[in-house]
């Protein structure tokens, strides 16, 4: 009979993933929430749900990951905040439709476990949950061999949020001459990094110590800064404010996240004169070449949350937005009747 193996000998260590959930267990009760039962570690994380505010709740989920900018995490060896990331992707995605966070999970795999870089992680998404009010319930942490490079991991997230059926926020209520306010983004957030390393790394040959003066800081301080959690503000205004649409630009920008909202008969125009735009978009456009219409279908170009209020609430909103120390918002366009069908949906002026 030959050698007795053991599932160490084939990469995956027990007695590791064990002193990492001990671990876990206590960067989660850094994000206490009324509900929450249990410790982190049993077969799935319990929450009781208090319905004594609601008339007819509704339970929204978004599920999601970082995408390729956990390359900029690989590359910097730093990785605090891109778990913040993998929260705001879920919670931003919750939060335009009325909901308030209740809890989320993490699913996290490397090929070989390391509980130091592991504990990072975590940390970052205990931190995301704080600023989201929600609490992480629980997770998996997979040590997966042969999958993964050295060093490198896979990160995604689930998020559950509750609002009552009579003030989810769908897009119906909305009619020509609604304004559109945006709030800024921090930089890139979380999407387009496919594109970004195309052109920092490849095209230009920078690396993430790479110094660029018009930032004020290294290639990577600036790609790996965490996407902002808009749960505080937009939670404040559905309160008590007529909003009629909210839309978190993500993946596509702009131009193919606002339709997802937008009535049929409408069209949007947007005024890309009308805010800030940080340097990182400039920067990355000059530097690929990239057209245009490419930068409004891949980046949030500086606006990172668009909602679409009544037109005589608008300056009522854009006070109470501008009074906030923490929110920057800009009056960037307005809800236009489509005449047709070959109309396109959103109209760039400015």
């Amino acid at each position: 009979m030959g050698e007795s193996l053991t599932y160490a000998d084939a990469g995956v260590n027990i007695n590791k993933a064990n002193d990492l959930v001990q671990r876990i267990k206590q960067i989660a009760k850094k994000t206490p929430r009324t509900g929450v039962m249990g410790d982190i570690g049993g077969f799935g994380g319990l929450f009781s749900l208090n319905l004594s505010h609601h008339k007819n709740p509704v339970l929204v989920s978004s599920t999601d990951g970082v995408g390729t900018k956990l390359k900029i995490a690989f590359a910097m060896d730093k990785h605090d905040t891109i778990g913040i990331d993998l929260v705001a992707m879920c919670v931003n995605d919750i939060i335009v439709q009325g909901a308030k966070p209740l809890f989320f999970l993490d699913y996290l795999a490397m090929g070989k476990l390391d509980n130091d870089v592991a504990a990072q992680i975590i940390e970052g998404i205990a931190q995301g949950c704080t600023e989201s009010q929600c609490a992480l319930i629980g997770g998996e942490t997979a040590e997966m061999p042969g999958i993964y490079n050295e060093g490198e991991y896979d990160l995604s997230g689930f998020s559950v949020g509750i609002v009552d059926n009579d003030r989810i926020i769908d897009g119906s209520e909305i009619r020509n001459g609604h304004k559109l306010i945006g709030l800024a983004s921090n930089g890139i957030h979380s999407n387009g990094f496919s594109l970004v390393r195309k052109i920092c790394f490849e095209k230009c040959g920078y690396n993430v110590d790479t110094h660029i003066q018009e930032f004020g800081k290294t290639l990577g301080q600036e790609l790996i800064t965490p996407t902002r959690i808009y749960t505080k503000t937009i939670l404040g205004l559905v309160r008590d404010l007529p909003i009629h649409g909210i839309v978190h630009i993500t993946g596509g920008g702009i131009d193919e996240n606002i339709i997802r909202i937008i009535p049929d008969a409408c069209k949007v125009m947007v005024d890309q004169s009308s805010w800030e735009t940080p340097p990182v978009f400039s920067f990355l456009q000059r530097s690929g070449g990239v057209s245009d219409h490419e930068m409004h279908r891949t980046f949030n170009n500086g606006i990172g949350m668009i909602i679409i209020v009544p037109e005589n609430m608008a300056q009522d909103i854009m006070d109470r937005l501008s009074a906030m120390p923490y929110e920057k918002p800009y009056l960037i366009g307005e809800v236009a009747a489509r005449n047709s069908d070959s109309e396109p949906r959103v109209e760039w002026v400015g």
